[in-house]
């Protein structure tokens, strides 16, 4: 594979805020976590006695968007001083809690992944999380206001199809979950 003209030259960067750092290289502009800080994002599959599967997802307002975006359950690892050695693991079990109320009896690994790799240096773990359990509203922390949805997955494609005909936006992380074999399932 031949690298990029840019891609050794040097990392400059033009901004750098509590959680998001702007920076260039070369003719190249783009976005970073500040402080090294990465992501956990969580499938969240729930069952009922009779077999049906459920995934559990999130809806809230993004400023970026200007309107509500249906997503899995994600946030930061290690953002709160004195956190920085945060697990991915300790921290996706931490954000499903606050998003969702749902604990989760096993965390398995999927996998780094990049969102927007032209734009964005960000990854994020991505986490199966199995064996829930209800122990709370959800909602998020404060200023928040996550409403969380538990869509079975045999009805997932019609659940977002309603959600962008509403005029809603839909995290490109759903997408795994409509893509058949995905979860290694059938």
């Amino acid at each position: 594979m031949i690298k990029d003209r840019d891609a050794d030259l040097p990392e400059q960067v033009m901004w750098e805020g509590r959680f998001i750092t702007t920076k260039t290289r070369g003719r190249w502009e783009y976005v970073g976590r500040a402080r090294g800080i990465k992501a956990a994002a969580i499938i969240a599959l729930d069952d009922d006695p009779d077999g049906t599967r459920h995934v559990i997802l999130v809806s809230q307002y993004r400023v970026p968007l200007s309107r509500f975006s249906l997503e899995i359950p994600a946030g930061l690892i290690g953002d709160d001083a004195g956190a920085e050695g945060e697990d991915a693991v300790d921290a996706a079990a931490r954000e499903l809690e606050e998003e969702t109320g749902y604990r989760a009896a096993q965390m398995t690994s999927l996998g780094e992944f990049y969102s927007s790799p032209g734009m964005v240096s960000e990854s994020f773990t991505l986490l199966k999380a199995t064996g829930l359990e209800r122990v709370g509203e959800g909602g998020g922390t404060e200023g928040e206001n996550i409403t969380v949805h538990r869509v079975a997955l045999r009805d997932l494609a019609r659940f977002v199809a309603e959600w962008r005909r509403a005029g809603h936006a839909v995290d490109v992380r759903i997408a795994m979950l409509l893509t058949p074999g995905f979860l290694g399932e059938d």
